[in-house]
């Protein structure tokens, strides 16, 4: 398969940073390049520069670099075509993690990043929902864009959050996932390409794939994202939507700054490509201060910006509820093609979504609160048992981004399975088995829970790293 894009020799001397080190230069090389495709932050199908313009940008000879990659190409790391050039791939034995099966109720799920209900707010907001359903049962019930009611609750909340935002910017939906699929459906198609982020929401990919479109990912680089590599992807891949999570990152944690919102704005409407802008875990941030603004306060009509927000992460998985902000005759265009996929958002559930919405800047304040408790002490945890993995602490959601010693993500989340874990091996965010050198850990059980994830993760990472055979049943002092 022939690229999807190219990079430019300098970009690549910025990516492969410090990457001399003993032995022969080109070997170096090699290694250095083979871990940028391991750990996804050199996608695939990516065309690498020329041979002569590699070795102008490092400082070193043709000669290094031919040889690298040849090796590369030996390794199945590169493929290449006479006036094509060559591009990154992966060795047919790489694959991508398969499905988990059923797990055993005492089993520690790590791989659901989704908080527990907030204590009372619910119950209450549950109350207040019955109360006020009996004014709608004479009514049918339908309404694709949602309850009056619930949009401007949600406008109200998008306002409050320093985005001005009125009700028929508004469509409700059963959750985040449900808004994106609608989005595809009515803004791509088949054999569209769809940017993303890299690594990125598993489930997005999912959705981009189940719509017959091409996911085209562009690499997180390691403190954010790489909107050079963006702008060179969105002029020669041509995608038809842009997607991102700038309030925190799935999986990675990572926070768009305030600048690159205002560029990423900039470069989706000098293109004409909408830019889907996911919100989902916008409301946990975890360090205190402000906040960066939304990314639509750069494009406040949504003629560029969609936002699709949720109350799933911040609230409870168990309710769904969603929506898509965007300019009304979009929103129309929405709620008419709805149809073919759910028609409306139960009128109860929409009922206790107000309530919760009037009350959110409590709960919130709560739930950020426990968040931050959780992910300290799960990052003491793992800083004592795997003390070899590097962990870079989120600056918000529900997750840590851990970088193995090796490449074995994969391996550690089958092994994981017998120690009492359930576990999202890296691969899982990515695209073509990129992403074996992480794991995504979940820091939304309680800390002793989480404690005692660390341990046994550690004695699973110990079977894995030393190939040691491993007995079917935890060990007993582990037994939940």
């Amino acid at each position: 398969m022939l690229p999807d894009r190219g990079l430019s020799g300098p970009h690549l001397a910025r990516l492969l940073g410090s990457w001399r080190s003993s032995g022969p230069a080109y070997l170096a090389l090699a290694r250095a390049v083979r871990l940028l495709v391991l750990d996804g932050r050199l996608p695939l199908r990516t065309r690498l520069p020329g041979e002569r313009e590699l070795a102008e940008a490092l400082g070193v000879s043709r000669t290094t670099a031919t040889a690298a990659y040849a090796a590369l190409r030996d390794e199945g790391f590169l493929a290449s075509r006479r006036g094509s050039g060559s591009w990154t791939r992966l060795p047919a034995d790489v694959g991508v993690a398969a499905d988990v099966a059923p797990y055993a109720e005492d089993v520690i799920d790590l791989s659901c990043a989704a908080c527990a209900a907030p204590e009372g707010a619910l119950h209450a907001a549950l109350v207040a929902a019955s109360a006020e359903l009996p004014r709608h049962l004479p009514g049918p019930g339908y309404d694709a864009a949602g309850l009056p009611t619930l949009r401007a609750a949600i406008a109200g909340h998008l306002t409050g959050r320093g985005l001005p935002t009125s009700p028929e910017q508004v469509l409700v939906t059963a959750g985040a996932l449900h808004a994106f699929t609608l989005l595809l459906r009515v803004l791509a198609g088949p054999g569209d390409r769809v940017v993303t982020e890299h690594p990125t929401y598993p489930a997005a990919l999912d959705a981009v794939r189940a719509m017959g479109a091409r996911p085209v990912p562009v690499s997180m680089l390691p403190g954010g994202w790489d909107l050079d590599m963006l702008e060179a992807t969105m002029r020669q891949a041509a995608p038809r939507l842009v997607y991102v999570i700038p309030d925190h990152q799935n999986p990675t944690g990572l926070t768009m700054p305030v600048g690159d919102r205002e560029r990423i704005v900039a470069l989706a409407r000098a293109s004409r490509t909408p830019l889907i802008v996911d919100e989902t875990i916008a409301g946990l941030h975890l360090d205190g201060g402000t906040p960066p603004p939304p990314v639509a306060t750069f494009d406040p009509d949504g003629e560029t910006a969609i936002t699709v927000g949720s109350m799933s992460k911040t609230f409870w998985a168990g309710m769904r509820i969603g929506w898509i902000r965007a300019n009304p005759a979009l929103v129309r265009r929405l709620a008419a093609a709805r149809a073919a996929l759910d028609i409306c958002s139960p009128v109860l559930e929409q009922l206790v979504a107000v309530s919760l919405l009037a009350e959110a800047d409590d709960v919130l304040v709560r739930q950020r609160a426990g968040a931050r408790s959780r992910r300290d002490a799960f990052l003491a945890a793992l800083s004592v048992h795997l003390p070899e993995w590097r962990i870079d602490p989120p600056a918000g959601g529900l997750s840590l981004w851990a970088e193995l010693d090796a490449p074995r993500s994969t391996a550690l989340a089958a092994v994981a399975d017998r120690f009492g874990l359930r576990l999202a091996a890296g691969p899982r965010f990515g695209v073509d088995g990129a992403f074996e050198r992480y794991v995504r850990l979940p820091f939304s059980l309680p800390e002793p829970v989480l404690e005692d994830a660390a341990l046994r993760l550690a004695v699973a990472w110990r079977a894995v790293s030393e190939s040691a055979p491993v007995s079917a049943e935890p060990p007993a002092a582990l037994v939940v």
